[in-house]
């Protein structure tokens, strides 16, 4: 399992179908990154000022991140998305 550093946050990026309203789900057409994501792990926080700041992020916890950011990690045959804290822009609650 991937433990993050610093203010790190590991995320599995959340794949979303498109379907119609009769529940056909409609082929994978090129569209852009999916840029929600489900909080796997979460580094301590990052040290200002000699004090430690968390995060503020919890495992389980879905998110929306900025597109493009990050780095792609594969780690026991899943991907995984190794991502600064300040590139996610909210919590889905």
């Amino acid at each position: 399992m991937l433990r993050p550093l610093h203010d790190y946050v590991v995320l599995e990026k959340i794949k979303e179908e498109e379907k119609t309203q009769s529940g056909i789900i409609l082929t994978e057409k090129p569209k852009d990154q999916p840029s929600k994501g489900l909080v796997i792990a979460v580094g301590p926080g990052k040290t200002e000022d000699g004090k430690l700041v968390p995060t503020g992020l919890e495992a389980g916890q879905k998110v929306i991140y900025k597109k493009y950011s990050g780095t792609e990690v594969t780690e026991d045959k899943k991907d995984y998305l190794l991502i600064k804290a300040e590139d996610i822009l909210a919590v889905i609650e």
